[in-house]
């Protein structure tokens, strides 16, 4: 997780501090970092990772086309209750713990001007299948149509699969980077799906390339970053999927396990909404 390190470094060194919508922060705009699974799975050791009520519980409620708060609560996932209490989304929501068409809504069932829906998750797994060379294995969160009706405006905003040599890549565009708390889940989250994704098509996992536009670290965690640069890196755990399954949709709890994971302590800071 060098890669993430030096660039928690080259923000606190040279970005910009502003005053933005919900604090300041210092940003850099731009930036990219690579991670071969060859090496092992990405999921930083400076700090503790939450991976089983975090990681693998956001992304199990994404590929669901989850958007009840209280189902993401049923798999132990409790990062979305903040956005769903918030004062600026309550209005809009249909129902209690409502979050309106967050990202795996998107993912799953991207509404169509004529009342159809679509399912980019599994088109781009199946031109994966049939078409591995195309360049149009693209899926979107970002539909400036239904942006009102989210909880949260996508951060993670657009991601693309590249086949190559018998292994599968993937590129994320994220265009607001919370790269304390925020960026070491979207590392994870997104290396677990490539991941699920090269099993589901008899393809091995290649690279996960993060491409960051607002790269930034709130002033509000400036000392918690400091703790965690000062501390070494540990070897990278292995990722254990069930072999036994071939579909996204039949993906459960118990298929996924993060093991030799040995991270440093947990490092608190506060999120902000």
């Amino acid at each position: 997780m060098k890669q993430y390190l030096d660039a928690l470094k080259q923000i606190m060194d040279n970005g910009a501090d502003r005053d933005g919508r919900n604090g300041l922060s210092r940003a850099l705009f731009g930036m990219q970092m690579r991670y071969d699974m060859a090496d092992g799975f990405p999921a930083v050791t400076t700090k503790k990772l939450a991976f089983k009520t975090g990681v693998k519980a956001e992304l199990l409620g994404f590929l669901r086309g989850y958007s009840d708060v209280k189902d993401f609560q049923k798999l132990g996932c409790r990062i979305w209750d903040a956005n769903a209490d918030a004062d600026y989304w309550k209005p809009k929501a249909r129902f209690e713990g409502d979050l309106g068409r967050i990202y795996g809504v998107q993912w799953r069932s991207w509404k169509t001007g004529d009342g159809q829906s679509i399912d980019q998750l599994s088109n781009a797994i199946e031109g994966i299948k049939s078409q591995p060379y195309s360049r149009r294995h693209v899926v979107s969160a970002w539909n400036p149509g239904e942006l009102d009706q989210m909880a949260l405006e996508p951060c993670h905003t657009l991601f693309q699969f590249f086949v190559a040599g018998g292994k599968l890549s993937l590129q994320l565009y994220q265009r607001s980077c919370d790269m304390f708390l925020g960026v070491p889940f979207n590392i994870a989250s997104y290396a677990l799906l490539l991941h699920m994704v090269a099993q589901i098509t008899d393809l091995a996992p290649g690279e996960f390339i993060h491409t960051l536009g607002d790269a930034h670290i709130y002033h509000l965690h400036f000392e918690q970053v400091e703790t965690q640069l000062r501390r070494e890196p540990h070897q990278l755990p292995e990722l254990y999927l069930n072999p036994t399954i071939t579909s996204i949709d039949d993906f459960k709890m118990q298929d996924i396990e993060l093991r030799n994971y040995k991270p440093h302590a947990v490092i608190k800071a506060p999120m902000v909404v």
